[in-house]
């Protein structure tokens, strides 16, 4: 496969980067981490809040708003919960579904569930109706936690008679009480004579590292989601990880401003902070115009990015103060080059630790190393289970060999990222825990592809290494396309374009043109606030950046990007809608090469620019 690659994913004259040895000895070190962990370990989630509370009691573990709560105050809530939850019948093993906002009482009722030996499963925040009902019937939760804020999501039919409501009130965001009535409980008003003492850990009795702690839907952004499964030993295993990675203690600050029943905040940022004693700040939702201002405040030294969120932050206007802060450390995915070095330039230096991997993936990459553009090293391929595979756009496959077994990349080579399972007893690095779905879990294993019986987890990623072993995350492989006979990658494309003058957001992707082979490239833009889009301008920089072939033929002037709730951006409603102006209400634009600027949509402009 020959993607597109617009120009170079690191420096021309890069400086010295660390041996293969030197990375290898930090990935080592993380490994040496993840096998304190076992199937068959005892240990859980629970337990990890209560050695934490009392190896840190009187330090702060949440900052929210201008409350704070130290480990131990925190520790005594989530008690307090968890003896009122098992009052009300919660046992071992049940699963009960919750759905808040980032606030302190997530954390109270997620682990007050963990320590009553509930399987607790996050609902998304943002939906309702059939998406919520099948997240209810996908994990079998018979009982659903919802905070006050977001009643108004179950005032649905069906969703009642799936599963009993109970309410947790919320001061901040009042709900009419036609809906609190529709609560069978309101679990808060137990908690003032309930005790603040730890649970008997007899309430947990034959729960196990490998037994599933939570249900966590992935991001995705195509269908219905799906419902992760994470074990008690994967949530510890994060933590210690994390902590040896980024050498963090008990006087670092994690901002928290990512949707808590996402993966990247409670797997990553909540595991990380209770497993060093560091203090998280709770935000309810991102805000770019306060993100610095809360930085300051709290003295926030770590924080997480997904997506868009370091391109959002530089939309901001340039401050005097924008290096006055104390954050050192970001960690996270999707940082695309050009953001990377803007990113550093304006606010500082910091250890950028950018990931590639997911919720449920049995295997992962991360920047140890601090090179721009890259999601991670692979020093020696025989230290890994991962293998980067070829893979073909043009026919959704992957090619064999005459021996019939899949083909790994060269260096420089797009491939899809695959990774060995591994089922060594009561080890759990390298096993893949899989959905509560049987038929979504048997989607993403590959048979046979290197020898008769292997097992390989299929991340649908598309990435290539270079001769150092660096690798880098090129695109999903759906949203790679193909047009006139070449690959063409959107997310290379996209960051191509990305630093356009005054573009807020830019999402490429590739659209169906009636009768013509393959699909054209289409670019939905978001301009910044008080910015106009200069045509003739967009079309100049994609003749300098891109490919022919390359440059989008279509454009989708959006009023406001559309995103995930973990600020990726979201294809498939823009990918369904196409360039149909009886469908699309945004202006939409087509390619005119002979007059080198883009055209208002109109049949003739189409035909002409189909046909260059």
């Amino acid at each position: 496969m020959n993607a597109m690659v617009p120009h170079p994913a690191v420096p021309a004259e890069p400086p010295r980067w660390p041996s293969r040895e030197a990375t290898q000895a930090k990935l080592d070190r993380r490994a040496a981490a993840a096998a304190r962990h076992t199937a068959s370990q005892r240990f859980t989630t629970a337990d990890r809040v209560e050695e934490s509370a009392a190896r840190f009691a009187e330090r702060i573990c949440l900052y929210y708003g201008d409350e704070r709560y130290t480990y131990a105050e925190l520790n005594a809530a989530i008690n307090r919960a968890a003896h009122v939850f098992r009052d009300l019948g919660v046992r071992t093993g049940d699963v009960v579904a919750m759905c808040l906002e980032n606030r302190p009482a997530f954390f109270v009722v997620w682990l007050g569930l963990a320590k009553a030996g509930a399987t607790v499963a996050f609902l998304n925040t943002q939906v309702s109706g059939r998406v919520l009902l099948h997240a209810l019937e996908s994990t079998g939760a018979k009982r659903v936690i919802v905070g006050e804020e977001c009643l108004a999501n179950f005032d649905a039919p069906g969703l009642a008679e799936r599963a009993e409501c109970w309410l947790w009130p919320d001061a901040e965001k009042p709900a009419p009480s036609a809906l609190r009535a529709r609560c069978s409980q309101e679990i808060a008003s137990g908690m003032a004579c309930a005790s603040s003492d730890n649970p008997p850990a007899a309430w947990r009795d034959g729960l196990v590292g490998e037994s599933t702690a939570l249900y966590i839907f992935t991001s995705g952004t195509t269908g219905l989601p799906k419902a992760a499964l994470l074990s008690h030993a994967r949530w510890l295993m994060t933590g210690d990880v994390m902590q040896a990675t980024m050498d963090v203690g008990p006087d670092d600050v994690f901002y928290c401003f990512l949707p808590l029943y996402h993966g990247a905040a409670s797997l990553s940022a909540g595991s990380t902070a209770f497993t060093c004693g560091g203090s998280l700040v709770v935000r309810r939702k991102f805000s770019k115009r306060e993100f610095w201002a809360d930085a300051r405040k709290y003295g926030v030294t770590v924080c997480q990015y997904v997506g868009e969120i370091c391109r959002y932050l530089l939309t901001e206007a340039p401050r005097p103060d924008d290096r006055d802060h104390r954050v050192r450390k970001l960690v996270g995915a999707g940082l695309l080059p050009d953001v990377w070095d803007a990113f550093v330039a304006r606010f500082g230096e910091f250890d950028i630790y950018e990931g590639w991997g997911s919720t449920e993936s049995n295997t992962n990459t991360i920047n140890l190393d601090n090179r721009p553009g890259s999601c991670g090293r692979v020093p020696f391929w025989e230290r890994t289970n991962l293998r980067i595979v070829r893979y073909d756009v043009a026919t959704d496959t992957h090619p064999r060999d005459a021996h019939g077994h899949l083909m790994v990349c060269e260096p420089g080579e797009v491939g899809e990222g695959i990774a060995r399972i591994l089922a060594i007893p009561d080890v759990m690095g390298g096993r893949f825990e899989g959905y509560t779905s049987k038929e979504a879990t048997e989607k993403k294993i590959l048979r046979g592809a290197f020898a008769e019986g292997d097992q390989w987890w299929s991340s649908g990623d598309l990435l290539r290494f270079d001769e150092d072993g660096y690798c880098y995350f090129v695109d999903r492989i759906g949203d790679t396309y193909r047009w006139k006979s070449e690959n063409v990658s959107t997310m290379e494309v996209a960051d191509s374009l990305a630093d356009f003058p005054g573009l807020e957001t830019i999402t490429v992707y590739g659209v169906q043109v009636p009768n013509v082979e393959g699909r054209a490239g289409m670019a939905a833009l978001v301009m910044q606030p008080g910015q106009t889009f200069d045509a003739r301008a967009f079309y100049r920089l994609t003749e300098a950046r891109v490919p022919r072939y390359a440059a989008p033929i279509f454009l989708r002037l959006a009023a406001a990007a559309d995103l995930t709730t973990t600020f990726k951006l979201r294809k498939v409603d823009l990918q369904r809608e196409g360039f149909d102006p009886a469908v699309v209400k945004d202006p939409l634009l087509v390619r005119d090469d002979a007059a080198g600027t883009y055209v208002p949509l109109t049949p003739a402009a189409v035909v002409r620019a189909i046909g260059t």
